[in-house]
């Protein structure tokens, strides 16, 4: 039997690296390109996905709190 197809067409094997310029880290999260320039600017154009590594994760979200809690209040 040969092994199960990788999700979405993804290696297994190769974990995806941080998109933060000079981290090597392995990719955890996933944001929009979007979202993740809200807290890092000088992101390289790269598809419309953003990986990010569990410590640039956490500094995302410290940086984005505020506008975030205020969006979620709007509704």
């Amino acid at each position: 039997m040969s092994a199960p197809p990788s999700r979405r067409g993804r290696d297994a094997e190769a974990p995806e690296r941080c998109l933060v310029p000079g981290c090597g880290g392995d990719a955890v999260r996933h944001l929009a390109l979007a979202e993740a320039r809200r807290a890092f600017a000088n992101l390289p154009e790269k598809g419309r996905r953003a990986p990010l590594c569990r410590d640039h994760y956490k500094q995302w979200k410290k940086e984005t709190k505020e506008s975030r809690t205020l969006a979620r209040l709007g509704w």
